[in-house]
C-alpha cells in the first residue's frame, strides 16, 4: 500500500503537467498513440530479460520521435500515420512476446495496471521520470507555452517549434512510462486527459491548471485505489471510473454555474 501510494503522487505529478499540455494542444489522439505504441518495448524488454519498464522507456521515446517527425514531414494524413505506428508498436510488442521463452506472468498488469505491485525499482525509475519532466518544463515554460496557444506566430518570431514539438513528445512518452503500472496501457491516455479536462473547466491559465491538475490526479488515484480495495475491482479500471465520473459531474457543475451568472448588462441610454 505504501508503494501504491507513492506510485499514485509521482503519477499524479506527471500527468497533471503534460497532460495540460496534451489536452490545451489537442494532441490527444498522437498521445494515444504513443501510449499504445509502447506496448513493443514492453515486448522487447522480455525478449531481452530486462525489466519491460526499462524496455518501454527506449521505446516509447523512439515511437515518440518517429510519430512527431513522419506527421511533420510527410503527406500522409496525421491520424493515418499514427494509426499505422500505432498498430505497428503493438504488432512488435506481440512479436517479441512470442519470441521471449516462457510466458511473462504480470503481463497483465502492464496492459490494464495494478497499483498494488509496483516494486521499489520502478519507484525509484517513475521518479527519475518526474524529475526530468518537472526540470525540462520548467526550464522551457515560455516556449512550450507560446507552442500550445499559437505555434504559427512561435515560429515566425524565431522559436524552433518543430524541436519543441518533438521534445513534448518526448515528455509524454516519458508520462506514459510513468503510468503503465498505474492504470496500464490500454487505460493510460484516460489519465493523461481527464486531470486537465477538469482543471481547464475552473480556470485558463496554464499555471494554475497544472496545479489543479496535479491535485485532482491524487484525488482520483487515492480515491480510485480506496475504491477498489473496498469494492475488490481492479485498481487501474477503478481509478479511471473514479475519474470518469467525476469528470461528468463536473460538466453539470459548470453548466450550473453557467446558468446561476448573471446576464450581462447593457447601456440603454
Amino acid at each position: 500500500m505504501r508503494n501504491a501510494l507513492i506510485a499514485g503522487l509521482l503519477a499524479a505529478v506527471a500527468c497533471g503537467i503534460i497532460g495540460v499540455y496534451v489536452v490545451v494542444k489537442r494532441i490527444v489522439f498522437i498521445s494515444g498513440g504513443i501510449a499504445h505504441a509502447s506496448f513493443g518495448g514492453i515486448g522487447l524488454g522480455y525478449f531481452l530479460g530486462i525489466s519491460p519498464i526499462l524496455g518501454a522507456v527506449f521505446f516509447t521515446l523512439a515511437s515518440a520521435l518517429g510519430m512527431g517527425l513522419v506527421t511533420r514531414r510527410t503527406r500522409l494524413p496525421e491520424d493515418t500515420a499514427i494509426g499505422i505506428l500505432w498498430a505497428m508498436g503493438m504488432a512488435l510488442g506481440i512479436i517479441f512476446i512470442g519470441l521471449a521463452p516462457g510466458w511473462p506472468p504480470d503481463l497483465f498488469s502492464y496492459l490494464f495496471g495494478d497499483i498494488l505491485l509496483v516494486p521499489d525499482f520502478e519507484l525509484t525509475l517513475m521518479l527519475i521520470l518526474d524529475v526530468a519532466i518537472i526540470g525540462v518544463v520548467f526550464s522551457l515554460y515560455k516556449e512550450f507555452l507560446a507552442l500550445s496557444f499559437d505555434e504559427e506566430f512561435s515560429s515566425v518570431v524565431g522559436v524552433p517549434t518543430e524541436r519543441l514539438y518533438l521534445l513534448m513528445l518526448c515528455l509524454i512518452a516519458l508520462t506514459v512510462v510513468v503510468l503503465i503500472r498505474v492504470v496500464g496501457i490500454i487505460l493510460v491516455i484516460a489519465l493523461l486527459t481527464i486531470p486537465a479536462t477538469v482543471a481547464r473547466q475552473f480556470t485558463h491559465r496554464l499555471d494554475r491548471m497544472m496545479l489543479l491538475s496535479i491535485l485532482l490526479g491524487v484525488a482520483f488515484t487515492f480515491g480510485g485505489i480506496w475504491l477498489s480495495l473496498e469494492l475488490d475491482w481492479a485498481s487501474g479500471a477503478t481509478i479511471i471510473l473514479f475519474s470518469g465520473v467525476v469528470l461528468l459531474a463536473s460538466f453539470g457543475f459548470s453548466k450550473l454555474r453557467r446558468r446561476k451568472l448573471p446576464p450581462p448588462q447593457t447601456n440603454q441610454g
